[in-house]
């Protein structure tokens, strides 16, 4: 196998060519110019690339970056490696009733989902706390970072791709609004009940559903959710994930919900706190294994889980607490020690949820290739989700007798369109393909994607 060196090497020496004719006329459809595209094709088992094109150019890549963290993150922890959540006592335990607080430390679990909360609480009742007389506390002091303004990337500050990482994330802090038409008008409730609820939307009874979160206004007012406009009744019963509130808030929220279905009594507040030196541990709170992390990662494109990655790499590599900054750094000594010099990269937070963030098609490309003779490499590929079959790319050339042969992530955000992944030919030869694409016309370009798809999984000589 190559070394990423030698890979580098080698594909320096390659000469780019022009597009091939038939994906030249696809894009020039659209209006892309071709310096404005970044194409590799290779086969894993060949030294260079069949197919460059534009590939030194630096790019946004957008949610193609989280290939770089999630494969920093299996290969630099392993794919058993599991993040815990400390749970711990202050006082004393007598007959099911704690005098004192329960902390919550947060060690940058991202997949601590309601049920997986559940769960934790679960484990908390069967060790026979009922009543806790005193108050929750969430240790967040695992990360130093701040939460920030949710609406400083797009002015969307509900939208569940805006959540903020912290060390103790309870859902990817969201909660779920449910919408449901009937004859009275509009039914809407939150669950859990975060907030009261302004409702003033209609519903349209001519209206098709499609894209029907864009018909319907929702603003957070204070302690209030206003809805407004219209919500098509031929979606019938829907749910809308809202990034609503701070991620302590939200973590109150469902402490309070489920301890309640649990039986279980609080009279103290939920607040954020460190945890006391006299603090006695009760017990830890294992995450799935990170395989399973990175599938969820990169299958669904979940921003805050590759953020919370990116901060725990820094953690490990630079020490705790976890800082932006620490993760750069933990991915770039990660590179330099697998030998590959990536000059252009610019990092911020590992999602690709960035306007600064770059790479070129060639080392992207070069990190799949060097990802395919790694031990890791089958719980890596396995968690790109396949073409035309699930996650992001389900809709992609679905139904096309190319679905089910690649294994893709991509990446969308105002100008940017990209895919990066593996493909099998028709000669049954698996090979990297990166395209990036960085022009204001890139959403007119699906074609031209599923063209160069195409050519990539098309037999040819061996």
């Amino acid at each position: 196998m190559y070394t990423l060196a030698a890979l580098a090497l080698l594909a320096a020496n390659a000469a780019t060519a022009a597009l091939p004719d038939e994906l030249a006329r696809v894009l020039a459809r659209v209006g892309v110019p071709d310096s404005q595209v970044g194409l590799v094709v290779q086969d894993l088992a060949a030294p260079v690339p069949e197919l460059v094109h534009g590939e030194r150019r630096a790019f946004n890549p957008a949610s193609v970056m989280k290939l770089v963290t999630t494969l920093a993150a299996l290969d630099t922890l392993g794919p058993a490696h599991t993040f815990k959540t400390a749970v711990m006592t202050t006082g004393r335990l007598s007959n099911g009733v704690l005098h004192g607080d329960l902390i919550l430390r947060g060690g940058g679990d991202p997949s601590l989902t309601v049920e997986r909360f559940w769960l934790l609480l679960r484990e908390l009742r069967g060790r026979g706390i009922r009543v806790i007389h005193g108050d929750v506390v969430i240790d967040n002091g695992h990360y130093d970072v701040d939460i920030g303004d949710p609406a400083a990337f797009d002015a969307a500050p509900l939208r569940p791709y805006n959540a903020a990482p912290t060390a103790l994330l309870v859902n990817y802090n969201v909660v779920a609004l449910r919408l449901q038409p009937g004859p009275g008008g509009l039914a809407a409730s939150l669950e859990p009940v975060a907030l009261a609820i302004d409702n003033q939307a209609v519903v349209d009874g001519a209206a098709a559903c499609e894209r029907w979160q864009d018909r319907l206004a929702m603003v957070r007012d204070g302690d209030l959710l206003r809805l407004a406009g219209s919500y098509p009744a031929a979606c019938g019963e829907r749910q809308a994930w809202l990034n609503l509130m701070c991620p302590p808030a939200t973590a109150a929220t469902f402490f309070g919900q489920l301890w309640r279905e649990m039986d279980g009594l609080h009279d103290g507040q939920v607040r954020v706190g460190g945890t006391p030196a006299d603090a006695l541990p009760l017990f830890e709170f294992e995450s799935p294994p990170l395989a399973q992390i990175v599938r969820d990662v990169n299958k669904h494109s979940n921003n805050v889980m590759a953020k919370m990655l990116f901060l725990n790499l820094g953690a490990v590599r630079r020490g705790s607490p976890a800082t932006w900054a620490k993760g750069e750094l933990a991915i770039r000594d990660w590179l330099a020690e697998k030998g590959l010099d990536i000059p252009e990269l610019v990092l911020e937070n590992g999602s690709g949820l960035s306007r600064s963030e770059r790479i070129s098609a060639g080392a992207m490309a070069r990190l799949l290739v060097w990802a395919a003779g790694q031990p890791h490499y089958y719980e890596f590929a396995a968690a790109l989700p396949a073409l035309g079959l699930e996650g992001t790319q389900k809709r992609r050339m679905n139904g096309s007798p190319e679905a089910g042969r690649a294994w893709l992530k991509s990446g969308t955000l105002e100008g940017v369109r990209t895919l990066a992944g593996y493909v099998l030919d028709g000669a049954g030869r698996r090979k990297a393909v990166v395209l990036f694409i960085n022009h204001p016309n890139a959403s007119q370009a699906e074609d031209f994607q599923a063209a160069a798809l195409r050519r990539a999984m098309a037999a040819t000589a061996p």
